[in-house]
């Protein structure tokens, strides 16, 4: 087939969500990933409306069969894979001294294997095509705090990854980056404001308003913000752009 087809996984919300229907401008078809096929089929219908051709796969990513079986069924219904976004995943929130075996794993077998292992499997089709591959890390890569330890830990690990397999996209011809978001109001987001307040005795309003402003940030982010990012990344206006974590943070990170 002739269709450009982009691969989106943690695509039921959030920042999955709205990456899969705004790559739905730019792409034939999407494949969209997750593990609920119910909050699924809500998006495949944003795409249908975007104008591309949704592909549900309802897998969970922890699963070590399951980046093989998305691949698998991704070519057998579009013979080609151009772009490839590893979004699923949330790593659990808690101090470096109290986090449990359990809870790391957690963390690392959703977010950080699960975009290794479908990059792994992608990455026959992704050099047919000269594709794209973003992997989502975040702006605690930089600096990881104690009492986020998994989430800074993780996300830094996440960047590495990413430019190792950029170091071989240079011989393969494929396009690898990380995007590092920062304060996104996602459901995930808003749940750690509510425990944000909760710590400090303070009503959601005021601490939304507190954690902004001690982030040094103007506004919290959108999905849309680092939806558009993602789609500049995997367009052909940044082919010359590879190994790189893009910060979309709103200023949140002052950093050279």
């Amino acid at each position: 087939m002739t269709q450009r087809l982009a691969i989106v996984t943690g695509a039921s919300r959030g920042i999955g969500r709205a990456t899969a229907i705004r790559l739905a401008q730019d792409f034939g078809a999407i494949a969209i990933v997750a593990r609920d096929r119910a909050t699924l089929a809500t998006t495949a219908d944003q795409i249908s409306l975007a104008g591309a051709e949704p592909l549900m796969l309802a897998h969970d990513l922890r699963d070590p069969l399951a980046s093989a079986a998305v691949i698998t069924a991704t070519l057998s219904r579009f013979g080609r894979i151009d772009a490839l976004v590893n979004i699923a995943g949330a790593v659990p929130q808690g101090d470096l001294f109290t986090m449990t075996e359990d809870a790391w794993g957690e963390g690392l077998s959703l977010k950080f294997h699960a975009a290794r292992r479908l990059t792994i499997a992608a990455w026959d089709s992704l050099k047919a095509v000269s594709g794209s591959v973003v992997i989502i890390s975040g702006t605690s890569a930089i600096a990881p705090k104690p009492a986020l330890a998994a989430v800074g830990t993780i996300n830094a690990a996440i960047s590495a990854l990413a430019k190792a397999f950029a170091e071989r996209g240079l011989a393969d011809g494929v396009q690898v980056n990380a995007v590092l978001p920062g304060p996104v109001m996602t459901d995930r987001r808003q749940a750690m404001l509510k425990s944000y307040a909760d710590a400090h005795g303070l009503p959601i309003d005021s601490a939304t308003k507190r954690f902004a402003k001690e982030s040094g940030i103007t506004r919290y982010g959108t999905p849309d913000d680092i939806a558009n990012a993602i789609a500049f990344l995997v367009s052909p206006a940044t082919r010359w752009l590879t190994g790189t974590a893009l910060r979309v943070d709103g200023g949140e990170t002052k950093s050279v």
